[in-house]
């Protein structure tokens, strides 16, 4: 059964006022913080930021596949989140690349050394010998060649406080030394032994890595300590040493890593806590875009927006004068209901997204100018203006379907290609395009249909010129069949 007019205009009203409420900025009538939660989600050229290509360099011999990538991209979304990036963009492009996009980061330097590095944590046996800072060793995992090194850049310790791994740990003191020829030392407990890892201060308030292990490490971990009394260990990154303390107790499932400084110290724990990466990355470009730039594209973005706006809704008041007027009334609230949909899926905007939002606005007003020609074409024949109206959007109809379906899965064909190739600014197309598109079809064909039933059923404008029809042979138009 059809919803009477009135009805469908009380929804439409309602509508109306909550997507005009979540789409004005700021925090006005806010509500338990909603509209503090739902904002816009700007992207890399909108709010300035860093981009950054990862090309995947493994060793030889080393298996890898799309799986490999796909888990190296996941650690570095875990590592992203970690640096508390706001709506970063992380996607593989090819079979071998990761395209970073890092929107606001302020130390973009930092973030690339983040993500590059491969942060294999190894706790290892050194067989009663204390290892120094800098040492690079062969363990049970492999050594220097398996990690890549010359495409990973190792964590130094600093050299001023020698590291610990506990509390109640002394280091042993000795001098850097290079690659030893030697011996194979075995790893007692890996990285991904890891449960977490965080920044914390020891008892000394120096800041320290606080890591706790998993059960089986755990219970590894307890078991050599506790036979190793008062022998070092080394606690080893990227197969450089940059701890080898004095096993002074037993320690369970909980230890420290100290002798950095405060951002070596969260860098190591957002590696640690992430996981190291299947494979080392090498940065192929970097790419900076200033905040001063972005913002001058949204300022040039809503400069075009409304005389664009403005433009369309001059041509469809004078050419269709009644239905025209009402069309931009539609238009206006399509535009609130699209922009309340990207702010609440939401919908990271780009300057490509934009244009694309853009662009459905025109699609919104094609449906109605299909409709409204048919309306002035049926009007013409001689049929009552409640009649015209329903033919009118009835005829209207398949092309209007057709023509929106097509770009809808245009729109879908896009947005997989962007996510394969990794071009983001075909991806923000795509999507605003899609969801721009798919309102409009409910605009074009719920809203101003209810009112134009509004105005047959209030008996208003029945002369023809308010409908465009200059040559029918009536005066007006009677208001039933």
């Amino acid at each position: 059964m059809r919803l009477r007019p009135r009805h469908m205009l009380l929804f439409i009203a309602l509508l109306s006022l909550v997507a005009g409420w979540i789409s004005l900025p700021g925090d006005a009538l806010d509500i338990n913080g909603f509209k503090r939660e739902v904002r816009v989600h700007e992207g890399l050229d909108l709010q300035g930021g860093t981009q950054v290509l990862l090309e995947a360099n493994p060793p030889k011999g080393q298996a890898f596949d799309s799986d490999v990538l796909n888990g190296t991209r996941d650690t570095i979304e875990r590592r992203i989140n970690g640096l508390g990036v706001s709506e970063p963009l992380i996607q593989t492009r090819g079979d071998r690349q990761i395209i970073v996009e890092l929107p606001g980061v302020d130390d973009p330097q930092r973030a690339v050394q983040v993500l590059q590095e491969t942060a294999l944590l190894e706790i290892i046996d050194t067989q009663g010998q204390p290892l120094p800072e800098g040492y690079v060793v062969t363990t049970s995992l492999g050594g220097p060649e398996d990690q890549a090194m010359a495409q990973a850049s190792p964590v130094a310790a600093s050299p001023e406080t020698s590291p610990v791994a506990s509390p109640d740990a002394s280091p042993a003191a000795a001098e850097p030394s290079a690659t030893p020829a030697g011996p194979v030392y075995t790893t007692i407990v890996k990285g991904d032994d890891i449960k977490d890892a965080y920044p914390t201060q020891d008892q000394n308030g120096r800041f320290v890595v606080g890591f706790e292990l998993k059960g089986d490490a755990a219970d590894r971990f307890f078991k050599f300590t506790s036979e190793n009394l008062g022998r070092p260990m080394a606690i080893v990154v990227d197969k450089q040493v940059i701890s080898s303390p004095t096993i002074q107790g037993a320690i369970s499932n909980q230890g420290q890593i100290s002798g950095m400084t405060l951002k070596e110290v969260q860098d190591l724990s957002i590696q640690l806590k992430a996981g190291s990466l299947a494979v080392p990355l090498e940065v192929k470009s970097s790419r900076t875009v200033g905040p001063s730039l972005g913002q001058d594209s949204i300022n040039r973005s809503i400069i075009a927006g409304i005389v664009g706006l403005g433009i369309v809704a001059l041509f469809m008041v004078l050419y269709y004068r009644l239905p025209g007027l009402l069309s931009v009334v539609a238009l206006i609230i399509y535009t609130a209901v699209t922009f309340a949909l990207f702010k609440l899926i939401p919908v990271t905007l780009t300057l490509a997204g934009i244009a694309g939002f853009i662009l459905s606005i025109g699609m919104a007003v094609d449906a109605n100018v299909l409709i409204f020609a048919r309306l002035k074409e049926e009007l013409r024949t001689g049929r009552t203006l409640s009649s015209a109206i329903e033919a009118g959007f009835d005829h209207a109809w398949p092309s209007i379907r057709d023509s929106n379906i097509s770009t809808m899965i245009t729109s879908v064909i896009l947005y997989w290609f962007g996510n394969f190739t990794g071009a983001s600014i075909i991806t923000g197309f795509a999507l605003t395009l899609f969801v721009g598109v798919a309102v409009s079809m409910f605009t074009a064909i719920t809203v101003t249909r209810t009112f134009l039933r509004l105005l047959v059923d209030s008996g208003l404008a029945r002369h023809r010129w308010w409908f465009g029809v200059e040559r029918d042979p009536q005066e007006a138009f009677g208001a039933a069949d």
